[in-house]
């Protein structure tokens, strides 16, 4: 189970978990949680339970009309007949998952039929039938509520009503006082009230379970989320919220690897602030870190989210990765970052290149350096930005193929 779909807040399940374990009570929605959570374990032994008894009912028909004397096997034929229906039922609604209140009402009435069957085999067959079929009908009730995982009121009914048709049925016993039927009434009642309160234990227990589980999986659920937060931290510029210079090398070495044949192009586009020095003298770190933060969201705003990737490579430095795209193509997306840019109209009054705050981009395409690695690519891209500079900033120049000249690109 999901933290999201915990049904309770840390602070229930620590309510419950830090109190006695005998007084641990679900709320309604952890109960049907609870429920949701062991039906499929549930389901199986009730289903189980109904085959068995239908089992027993056949053998204890065909073994009746093999020992027993023929007038009491006929007797107790029609109730016989009524086990099989009652058991088929259960084991129909409870095959698949559905409303609490249907599936203990299916199971309540199924085994009420199936012990008023036992115990009327034993009444009708009359005799020492009688007694046996009693015991064998409170038998059936205690097994029941030993294996059932249902709620308790489902047990009580259960057992209440082995108990009161054992009572009823041996008053109605010609042959036994009223005295000797409370007594034996009273002795198997403390057995079957033990066993009550042992399947109360069984199910508080499993709840506990339950609520540790709960707890287990928030808290891993937390520490996932705690991880990955770190893990975005530790590849996040925090004051743009690109990705830092170590992410972007984890993302070329990825792109660079092994089986680079058959990928397409990678250009990388140098981009770094103008002046920007003089930018934090004349107006302070603070203005600095807004011009920073500005021109990121342009350049992120300017490439293909999902194919390309953008990070802070270092002080007013930005490194653009461009895949699938031709060196003409990241020579026109750097232009459009540095038209941007320089239209965004972000103030840098001792900026030599004008008075508001410009890049100069350096362009490296991979289709005009054939065979190249990563770190050559880099290499052509830094030179390609110091040739903008030298030529007045502002402005796009690219790495040329062949001899790996730089021109001049406007």
């Amino acid at each position: 189970m999901t933290a999201k779909s915990n049904p309770a807040t840390p602070d229930d399940v620590e309510r419950l978990l830090s109190g006695r374990t005998r007084d641990i009570r679900l709320s309604p929605a952890l109960m049907r949680a609870f429920r949701d959570r062991s039906f499929k374990q549930t389901s199986k032994i009730i289903r189980a339970w109904m085959v068995w008894v239908l089992v027993l009912d056949v053998l204890a028909i065909l073994s009746s009309l093999l020992l027993l004397p023929r007038e009491a096997t006929l007797a107790m034929l029609g109730p016989a007949l009524l086990i099989p229906p009652a058991a088929s039922l259960v084991f129909l609604v409870w095959s698949r998952r559905r409303a609490n209140g249907v599936l203990d009402a299916a199971l309540v009435a199924g085994m009420f039929v199936i012990l008023l069957a036992v115990a009327l085999m034993g009444h009708l067959a009359g005799g020492e039938f009688q007694e046996r079929y009693l015991s064998i009908m409170l038998f059936v009730a205690v097994t029941a509520v030993i294996i059932f995982n249902v709620p308790q009121w489902v047990t009580h009914v259960i057992a209440g009503m082995g108990l009161t048709l054992y009572l009823l049925f041996q008053l109605a016993h010609s042959d036994i006082g009223i005295a000797s039927a409370f007594s034996a009434f009273l002795f198997f009642a403390s057995g079957v009230t033990s066993t009550v309160v042992a399947r109360r234990t069984m199910s508080i227990l499993a709840h506990r379970t339950f609520l540790l589980e709960l707890r287990d999986a928030r808290r891993v659920a937390e520490l996932a989320s705690t991880n990955a937060k770190l893990e975005r931290l530790s590849r996040t510029d925090p004051l743009t919220g690109l990705s830092n210079r170590r992410h972007t090398g984890a993302v070329l070495a990825e792109l660079f690897g092994p089986d680079r044949a058959g990928r397409p192009p990678v250009a990388l586009l140098m981009c770094d602030l103008d002046c920007f020095k003089a930018l934090n003298d004349r107006l302070g770190h603070l203005e600095g870190d807004r011009a920073l933060a500005q021109v990121a969201q342009i350049i992120a705003a300017s490439v293909h989210p999902q194919r390309d990737h953008v990070s802070r490579f270092g002080g007013e430095e930005f490194l653009i990765v461009l895949t699938d795209v031709t060196a003409d193509q990241a020579c026109a997306i750097a232009e459009a970052i540095r038209s941007r840019v320089e239209a965004a109209g972000i103030a840098n009054p001792g900026s030599s290149a004008g008075k508001m705050t410009t890049v100069s981009i350096g362009v490296a395409s991979e289709a005009d350096h054939p065979g190249c690695n990563a770190t050559d690519l880099q290499q052509a891209a830094d030179a390609a930005l110091y040739l903008a500079k030298s030529q007045g900033r502002n402005r796009v120049a690219r790495a040329t193929p062949a001899d790996r000249g730089l021109s001049f690109a406007s």
